[in-house]
């Protein structure tokens, strides 16, 4: 049938609005629905509704992640211990999963309860470190880059105009580091994401461009004899084998408490020398989701941050990003990404959300024990994503 943009509430979490439409108007057409796939992978050029957050988008490459969904009931009673001070640990095993690398359209990137940033990373460049990010419709350059204790600020020009933008990361730095750390420049390109498979709603559109976002047209090009007609251009490709290291997607972590389900997925950023020791990066993506009918609220993070140097830190505080969202039957998820550094090559983090309830009682809920490696080769070729 055909698929509209204010499409039906238990597809979405919440009604996709566009910036521009009539006042009044409620339904906008932009596709026919096409049945999704129970085997096999969506395509380089597949549009699709997110069936979660509700945003249009379009596949451009696919990744193998390992999934470990500690929801799944081990074979067998046998356990292996998890990072020092978790409790309730058991063996998980990792099974294959399908997730994409999308460009969501820059229209709907204002109604996502989502941070739609999905790469940073730091890299080598003339012999300077600089910090990458790929959150969500133009490009920025900046001269410098703050990361303090609560946010990482970045000092950005706009076709000449300064501003500040605060892309939060996780409130603890390693002890031996200053307050802030200068970093030299940045580049930040909006409106990606990762995708799993059994979020995709594939339509199609007659549209020659469907979705809104710059790098659109310099990453797909129109082919009406094709399936679906958008193919990969080679600066997609380019891009895809020049950034693996950072777009890459290896590991996914899940976990429910009380019908709330928490995904983890980890990403390392790169290393950087600060006060003669190496410090090592990782991003993490969260989302929690209510399985449930119960209006819940997010209050608190408790985190603990095990390093293979032998530190272990206990991090507390309100909400997340600076924010402490509800989760309900018509807007039941939230995402968002934060940051971590250790000053050793790898390390562990797990920990517990607490989580009100509309009568002012309150639980835990689990956050997935979930491994941060660095060894990365960042020359190798891209070892999880096929066309």
């Amino acid at each position: 049938g055909l698929c509209f943009l204010y499409v039906p509430v238990c597809f979405l979490s919440r009604p996709v609005l566009a910036s521009n439409r009539p006042e009044g108007k409620i339904l906008e057409t932009v596709g026919v629905f096409e049945a999704p796939k129970q085997h096999g992978k969506y395509e380089t050029g597949q549009l699709f509704l997110h069936s979660v957050f509700g945003y249009r988008g379009i596949v451009l490459f696919p990744w193998h992640a390992r999934l470990y969904d500690r929801d799944v009931t081990p074979p067998t009673s046998e356990s292996k211990s998890e990072p020092p001070g978790t409790r309730g640990s058991k063996e998980v095993k990792g099974k294959t999963h399908t997730y994409y690398q999308v460009l969501i359209d820059t229209r709907d990137c204002p109604h996502i309860r989502s941070q739609t940033e999905a790469v940073t990373f730091l890299a080598n460049h003339d012999d300077s470190r600089a910090l990458y990010a790929i959150p969500g419709g133009r490009h920025w350059k900046s001269s410098r880059i703050i990361l303090s204790s609560s946010y990482c600020v970045i000092g950005l020009a706009e076709r000449g105009r300064e501003t500040d933008e605060h892309f939060p990361i996780h409130p603890s730095l390693p002890s031996p580091l200053s307050s802030s750390i200068t970093l030299p420049l940045s580049v930040i390109t909006l409106g990606l994401d990762y995708v799993s498979h059994e979020d995709v709603l594939p339509y199609s559109s007659t549209d020659q461009v469907p979705i809104q976002h710059e790098l659109f047209e310099r990453f797909l090009t129109f082919n009406p004899s094709k399936v679906p007609p958008f193919v990969p251009r080679d600066t997609l490709r380019a891009w895809q084998e020049k950034n693996h290291p950072w777009l890459e997607l290896s590991d996914v972590h899940r976990e429910t408490t009380e019908n709330i389900r928490v995904t983890v997925i980890p990403f390392y950023m790169g290393m950087r020398e600060a006060q003669n020791s190496h410090v090592y990066w990782w991003r993490y993506c969260i989302r929690l989701e209510n399985m449930g009918n119960e209006v819940v609220q997010l209050r608190e993070r408790h985190w603990r941050i095990f390093s293979l140097s032998g530190t272990l830190e206990t991090v507390r505080g309100r909400g997340v990003v600076g924010r402490e969202p509800v989760l309900s039957k018509e807007q039941p998820a939230f995402q968002y990404s934060s940051h971590v550094s250790l000053q050793a090559p790898s390390g562990h983090m797990w920990g517990t959300f607490r989580i009100e309830r509309t009568d002012g009682s309150h639980f835990d809920v689990r956050i997935p024990p979930f491994s941060l490696e660095s060894n990365k080769d960042e020359k190798a070729p891209p070892a999880g994503y096929s066309w």
